[in-house]
């Protein structure tokens, strides 16, 4: 990639390694085992205990819980970032009454969109983009990528500066970032969770786990 390409905001993080799909894949295994040190000790200590004790059955659910617990909390944190990000004080209020730009916002935002893209950002409040890396869906203050073959979601934290931006033209902001310069995209976001798309899926609001369907479809 030559250097016009790349994001003016990689300069701000020299630290960090680029984000590839080796990256990826790594962060991937890494979560997983994760996952997996977080839950077997407990289903272990939970069985331990029944098998022992039937009478510790109560603290052996109790264990069992937190098996399950523990990943969903990870996951919540993950299928947080596609969520809308208007101020507490408006909520229950639409769109267009917060952010009054945002009909021509999203008027524009569709001009950068396929049909089917469009049709699927207005039903569901993200926007779906092919890239190198997998299928991403793009919200107001953060993204998920369905890897290849639709197996894995990365949920990656990142926003506009200006806050003041109706969602779509936040929405847009990130969409042009990420067909200038994936990688850089991706290696400026914040890996927030990488997990099975059901756990993901579990804990995004009803109204956007058509797009992530859209999305494995698509990487599949």
């Amino acid at each position: 990639m030559s250097a016009h390409q790349a994001l003016p905001e990689l300069a701000s993080v020299p630290w960090r390694q680029p984000t590839d799909a080796r990256w990826l894949r790594r962060w991937a295994r890494i979560w997983h085992a994760w996952t997996l040190l977080y839950t077997v000790p407990f289903i272990c200590a939970g069985v331990g205990m029944i098998w022992l004790e039937p009478l510790a059955t109560p603290v052996a659910l109790a264990a069992l819980a937190h098996a399950w617990i523990i990943p969903e909390l990870y996951a919540f944190r993950g299928a947080s970032v596609v969520r809308p990000k208007r101020p507490r004080a408006d909520e229950g209020l639409g769109t267009a009454a917060t952010f009054p730009g945002e009909p021509v916002a999203q008027g524009l935002l569709g001009d950068l969109l396929g049909h089917e893209e469009r049709e699927l950002q207005r039903d569901t409040g993200l926007a779906l983009q092919h890239g190198e890396l997998g299928v991403w869906l793009l919200g107001e203050g953060g993204a998920l990528l369905v890897s290849p073959g639709g197996g894995r979601v990365h949920c990656f934290c990142v926003g506009t500066v200006d806050r003041e931006l109706p969602p779509s033209d936040r929405i847009a902001h990130l969409l042009l970032a990420l067909r200038v310069d994936e990688e850089g995209f991706a290696t400026v976001a914040n890996h927030a969770f990488a997990g099975a798309p059901w756990r993901v899926a579990r804990r995004l609001p009803r109204r956007m786990r058509p797009a992530l369907d859209a999305a494995r479809r698509a990487a599949g």
